[in-house]
Order: C-alpha cells, then structure tokens, then sequence
C-alpha cells in the first residue's frame, strides 16, 4: 500500500471543493487555493521520479486486492505523464494569476482548473478501464467549460464543436470498453491484459483496436480526427491553451492509446504501421495547415498536430530507440509548446491583437515575451542544443535504422516547414520594424512573464542535459511500453 498515490486526486479535489467555499468571503483565496495545492502536486511528481525509478507502485483502493479492487498505479510511465501535467499546470496557474484579471468570475475558472488536474492526474494513475474513463471524462467536461470561459460568440461556438466531437470519441471509447469487459469479465487494465494473453478470445480485438485508435486518436487530435483542434485552442483563454496543447491532448488521447494498446492488447506490428502512418500523416498536414496561418493561436494549434504526429510515430516504430524519442519529445512538447501559447496569450493581452501582420517590432517593447519566444520557437524547430533538437534527432535515427525512409524523411521535411514558419513568427510579431510602432505596448505583469521565463530555462535545461533526463525519466517510460504484457505480472504477481 503507497499511501502518497491517491494525494495526486485528493488535493486537486479538495482545492476544487475549498476555492468557491473560501473564495465567497476572500476572492483572492482562490488563485493562492489552486496554486498552493498545483505546488504541492509538482513536488509529489518529481519526487516520484526518486521514489519509483524503475519499481512500480500499486495503491489499492479501499483494501480491496486486485482484480476486484479498484487500483492507482505508478510505473515509469505514469511518473513521466505526471511530470507533464503537473509542471504545465503549475506554471499555467502562475501565468493566470496575471492573465485572468481581465476576466470576471476567478473563482470558477480556478474551479474549474483543479477539476481538470483531478481527470488528467487520475488517467495517468488509473489501472482501471472503467475509471480511466472516468477521469477521461472529468478531464473533458472541464477542458470545454474552459475553453468557452470568456463566453464571446467564437469561444461558445469552438466549445459546442469541441464537446460535440469529444462526445462522439467518448461513445466510441465506451463501446470499446464494454465490448472488452464481455470478453474479459474484467475491467482492470491488468488482468484484462493477462487474460486476453492466455486465451486470444475473439476476433473482436482487431474491431476494439479501431474503436480505440478512432476514439482516443480524435482526442489527440491526430490527423483526420483534428478538426475540432484549430477552434478550440484559439479560442481559449492562453493558459487553457497551453494545457490543451501542452497536457490534455497527449494524457487523454496519446497515453491512454498507447497505455491500452501497449500493455493492455499487446500490440501488434499492423497496429503499429497504423500509428506510423497516423504520425506521419499528422506530421506532414499539421505543418503545411500552420505555415499559411497568421492568426498567431491558431498557427500554433495546427503546429500542435504536427508535433503530435512525432510522438505517434516514434511511439509506433516499436523499437527502443523510437519510444524512448516519443516519449523524450512528448514532454519536450508540453515545455515549448506551452510556452508558446503563453507568449501568444502576453502578445494578444499587451496588443489587443492575435494577427501576425498587424504586430511588428514588439522585441523592444515585450523583451520577456520576445526571447522566450525565440527560444520556444527555436526549440519547436529543433536547433540544436535546445530540447526539441534531440528528440527529434533520436526519431529521425530510430526511423532509419527501423528502415522506415520514408518517415525519417518525413520528419526531417517537417521540420525545416516548421523552422520556415517559426522564422516568420518572429519576424512579423517581432523584430520586423513598423512605422507605426506603438510606444504605449508595455511587458505583461510579473506573474506572467516569470511562467514564461521558467518554460523559456527548462527548455534550455533539459536540451544541455538530455542524456541525465534520458536516462533517469524517460527510460524508465519507454521501459514500461517495451516490456508490453509484463504489465500485468508486475501489478498482479506471478
């Protein structure tokens, strides 16, 4: 029994139920609630990073023994997610203390906040079916009350599409999950694992793969299931972009796919080719969708397909080097994506505006905002030494030595786009001179540009020392998807 498990579900919870009780009498209680508990939820992630290396740790809930309790799990991989969200989370929170005074209501949007650090934690320590939908489920209703917070008529309309769309992935994954409890009896994600293993029960599997793919894929936003995507983070306020972006996307839709199809299914090397191609293709349409964007959020979330593509393909070349360059670049993405809308939300804030053609020469005037991002930018390109550089370098290898050309090149293609796009970023929003500089732009408030500052170092942090973080983080993650149904012995015993 490991005791600290649950603490990454209670304390986001009971900060969701203290802010509107506490924030009635005191209204500034409410960002100290959330960001006192966000801090204590980044703690508990890095010092589970010391704590599980490469042990997993079971909770069970109530007592109750597997497979008939409910579990919460921490392995290498749960340990990289929580990472993720936790970071992002707490910055994000910082960054809004700053951003959120132009909006009324604080007290519901930190509400709302913790809600959705309960989902995203309790998909990543779940080790059930069930309940992982659960929280996939919390994790999605907050994410469109968020989206939609400002209540303007775009942001409305963006969040109606994106539930709309969220609700069909979500029946999608709901028949999947039945039909794999007729077949199993079981809902926990490792006895259901160990018993499809020793009786290959129907040929239903290959149907439930394709429901889960479809389902967890339009929750990702992979390529074709993205439309939704290029709506609904322009339309959110910036630190909800960045979770969206940074967070959400990749723990409800690329780890709970690649949870269920790696430890749970067993996957097999035609679903791997699908993830391939879904990369790929993602890769490739995400960029060229960005680099005829001007809307400054809007070019960003069609950059966040394209990255997404990376994970989904390193991730599916199935071999050491590719999962560990997935994964690597999976939390290389939550930094300087992030980070990005970040500086987009400050860009907007400070200028009123989110077209790249009415901005110029703001370097002089927004310095925080400028350099940190030309280094997000820089880091989403892949110069080297930032932090993208070498994620991206370790896919582009495991995809040649995997054989796949095609995808190595695919990914080389994508990146100079990407660079090309970056490039007119930062010459229009920044250092391109204008006439009609306006003298009354200023820097955005302390809280926000620390968050940014903070994004800014931990790309430059973790692209000088990769090799440290390689091996002590992502490992350990990229350990648990190779050793597949090993899952289930290491959470159930022999």
């Amino acid at each position: 029994m490991i005791p600290f498990i649950p603490s990454f579900i209670i304390i986001p919870l009971a900060c969701a139920f203290l802010i509107p009780l506490v924030s009635r009498k005191i209204e500034a209680a409410a960002p100290v609630i959330a960001g006192i508990g966000s801090l204590v939820l980044m703690a508990l992630s890095v010092w589970s990073v010391v704590r599980v290396g490469g042990e997993s740790l079971v909770y069970e809930v109530g007592g109750w023994e597997a497979p008939f309790g409910i579990l919460m799990v921490l392995d290498g991989l749960s340990v990289l997610m929580l990472l993720v969200v936790n970071i992002v989370g707490f910055l994000s929170l910082i960054y809004s203390v700053g951003y959120m005074r132009k909006f009324t209501s604080p007290a519901y949007y930190y509400t709302l906040f913790a809600l959705l650090l309960v989902g995203l934690n309790g998909v990543v320590i779940s080790g059930d079916l069930f309940n992982l939908f659960v929280f996939v489920e919390i994790t999605a209703i907050s994410s469109y009350a968020l989206v939609a917070f400002g209540t303007e008529k775009h942001e409305l309309e963006a969040a109606f599409r994106y539930a709309v769309l969220g609700t069909v992935a979500s029946a999608i994954i709901l028949l999947g999950i039945g039909m794999v409890y007729s077949l199993t009896s079981t809902l926990n994600m490792a006895d259901m694992g160990r018993k499809m293993a020793e009786s290959n029960p129907s040929n239903l599997i290959p149907f439930v793969t394709v429901l889960f793919v479809a389902g967890f894929g339009l929750k990702a936003a992979l390529v074709p299931f993205h439309s939704w995507l290029p709506d609904a983070h322009p339309s959110a306020p910036a630190p909800i972009s960045a979770m969206l972006s940074g967070v959400v996307i990749k723990t409800i839709g690329v780890y709970a796919l690649v949870r269920i199809l790696f430890n749970v299914f067993a996957i097999t090397e035609q679903v791997g080719a699908v993830l391939i191609w879904l990369g790929i293709i993602s890769m490739v349409v995400g960029v060229l969708l960005a680099i005829g964007q001007w809307d400054f959020k809007r070019l960003l979330a069609y950059h966040s397909i394209s990255q997404i593509g990376y994970v989904v393909f390193g991730i599916g070349l199935g071999t050491p080097l590719g999962i560990a360059g997935g994964l690597f670049h999976l939390f290389n993405h939550a930094l300087f994506k992030s980070l990005l809308f970040l500086d987009a939300g400050s860009v907007e804030q400070a200028t009123g505006t989110r077209k790249l053609e009415k901005m110029g020469g703001l370097s002089d005037n927004l310095p925080v905002t400028s350099w940190t991002s030309l280094i997000a930018s820089m880091s989403i390109a892949g110069v080297p030494p930032l932090c993208g550089f070498w994620s991206k370098l370790i896919i582009i290898i495991a995809a040649f030595q995997a054989g796949h050309v095609v995808g190595a090149i695919a990914a080389i293609g994508t990146g100079i786009v990407t660079l090309a796009s970056f490039l007119k970023v930062m010459r229009y929003a920044f250092f391109k001179k204008t006439e009609q500089a306006d003298d009354s732009v200023q820097e955005v408030s302390q809280f926000m540009t620390v968050a940014m500052l903070v994004f800014a170092l931990l790309c430059i942090a973790v692209g000088i020392f990769f090799m440290p973080f390689l091996s002590g983080v992502v490992e350990p993650a990229a350990g648990v998807l190779r050793n597949g149904l090993d899952y289930s012995t290491t959470i159930l015993g022999d």
